[in-house]
């Protein structure tokens, strides 16, 4: 099998990076990371060397360009089918698609106001009444979540899947910006964060030091 190499920006700034990132980790893949940062004056001549859209992540794979985080991980799901990438029963998986790519097209005040950055911590920063309507959305995905498929572990569909690794990027702004969650919700963070791949994620992060100023607030 020709590598894996999943190309991706900063670890403390690129919600997108992190996504089919955590994934491949989680679901055992062995692959190349290359990284760009986002700052670098040569990015944009860098990354079009790997992906057309000039963004990141981008997943290079037998001669294959797959861009868009969501694209990634539905590639990955078709070509390592053996794996636990979404749920088995047919009513999670559709739920579990949904939420995720509501995450993926959505919640445009929380990006904005909550941009996720892994070394800081601003807490109250940036929780205007939008963002606090998107807050309690997420709020109400993780409850119904957990309620209808979680049961039985403790993540949203019981067992690890691409949907987690759409909300953990969330975790990480909730972390940063210290936002108060009801008890099935703050649960679920700490859940995504004991995650060893996510703790590998973010000591890589604090260990970066190039600062972007749009994501310092």
């Amino acid at each position: 099998m020709t590598e894996l190499n999943l190309v991706i920006g900063n670890k403390n700034y690129s919600s997108w990076s992190l996504r089919p990132w955590l994934v491949m980790k989680q679901l055992g893949l062995e692959f190349q990371e290359t990284q760009i940062m986002l700052s670098n004056p040569d990015f944009g001549d860098k990354i079009r060397q790997y992906s057309p859209s000039a963004k990141v992540p981008v997943l290079l794979h037998n001669h294959q360009t797959v861009w868009d985080s969501l694209a990634i991980c539905e590639y990955l799901a078709e070509t390592f089918p053996t794996l636990h990438w979404w749920p088995s029963d047919q009513t999670a998986r559709a739920f579990a698609r949904s939420i995720s790519a509501e995450m993926h097209s959505g919640f445009l005040h929380l990006r904005q106001n909550m941009p996720m950055n892994c070394r800081a911590k601003y807490p109250g920063k940036g929780l205007t009444p939008n963002v606090q309507q998107d807050i309690d959305r997420i709020m109400a995905i993780w409850q119904e979540t957990r309620q209808k498929f979680g049961l039985e572990g403790n993540f949203l569909f019981s067992q690890f899947t691409i949907a987690d690794a759409f909300f953990a990027p969330v975790v990480l702004r909730f972390v940063t910006y210290d936002v108060q969650l009801d008890p099935i919700s703050q649960a679920y963070v700490e859940t995504i964060l004991a995650i060893p791949a996510m703790q590998e994620w973010i000591q890589a992060a604090k260990n970066e030091t190039e600062v972007i100023p749009h994501y310092e607030k």
